[in-house]
Order: C-alpha cells, then structure tokens, then sequence
C-alpha cells in the first residue's frame, strides 16, 4: 500500500514541478526502454549557483557556470523517508561522500527529513550546500581538508570540476 503513496505522492511532485521550477534546475523522472516512466528514480540537473552581478562589477561563485547531474532514488516507503541523493562517484565535495551520495541534514531520515519535504526543496537545498558547505558534517576527506586548510587551492579544484560539468544544450 506504501508504494501506491509513493507513486501517488511523486505523480504529484512531477505535475508541481512542471509548472513551476527554479530556472535552470532539470528534474525529470527516469524514462525505460519500453516507454513507460519510472517514478522511482529521478535524473536531475543543479546548476552552479550564480553569482551577483552590478554595474560596476560581478561576483562569481566558485560553482556558477556548472551544471551538475544528480540522481534522485526514491523508495516505496517515501515520502516518510527520504530519498537517495548522489552524484556521479567521485564529485569534489566536503558533504559529498566518495560514493557520490549526499551528506545533507534535511535528507537525514533519523533527523532533518520531514514528509513536506518536496523535490524542488531538495534540490534548493543541495545547490545552497554546494556553495556554502558544513564542515561540522563532512563526508569526504580531500574536499574537507581543502576546505578548512588552502580554500585557494579549494576554489580552484571547484572551478575545475564547474568546467567538466557544462550546460547542455
């Protein structure tokens, strides 16, 4: 009976999205080789966060120009659990473990996750991490160390990976 909530709950998410989502993010359901659209699984898309731009001059972020893919894992006991988050293996993060999967408090079932949660939250929230990320909560050692000790070499590798990631057309 849980999945049917699930399906039904993410039937909804997909409709919401649809008609209203924060430019440039892309989060569509998984299409099988038959056709048919599985709910389970969604492929997404966060875009750097960009940056402030004035008259006289613009501030970049270290993530803006890069548009990063993200998988969406859902089970049938959502959406009283959250799901599974994860980039491709081995993206440059202090909260992102080797694995790609994502250290975020409001994907914690046992602490942050709320069942109002929605998807466009979600993906809000892990391109908020991007830019601002938790040191009290790391996930990964080399992004961690970089982070606390040469934020210029940091910043660098965040570029680097910004430039693998490009917008696509």
């Amino acid at each position: 009976m849980s999945g049917g909530i699930a399906r039904g709950r993410l039937a909804e998410e997909r409709k919401a999205w649809r008609k209203n989502h924060p430019h440039g993010f892309v989060a569509k359901p998984e299409t099988l080789s038959d056709g048919n659209v599985n709910l389970m699984m969604w492929h997404c898309t966060i875009p750097g966060k960009q940056g402030v731009s004035f008259i006289i001059c613009s501030f970049l972020t270290d993530w803006d120009g890069g548009h990063f893919p993200l998988t969406l894992q859902f089970s049938e006991d959502y959406p009283s659990k959250p799901p599974k988050c994860r980039f491709p293996p081995g993206f440059f993060h202090p909260n992102v473990y080797p694995s790609g999967t994502v250290c975020l408090s409001i994907l914690n079932e046992d602490s942050g996750w709320r069942p109002a949660i929605t998807v466009k939250q979600i993906l809000v929230g892990i391109q908020d991490l991007l830019d601002q990320p938790n040191p009290a909560d790391p996930a990964q050692n080399d992004g961690y160390q970089l982070f606390i000790q040469d934020a210029v070499e940091y910043k660098n590798r965040v570029r680097q990976q910004a430039k693998q990631y490009p917008q696509l057309i």
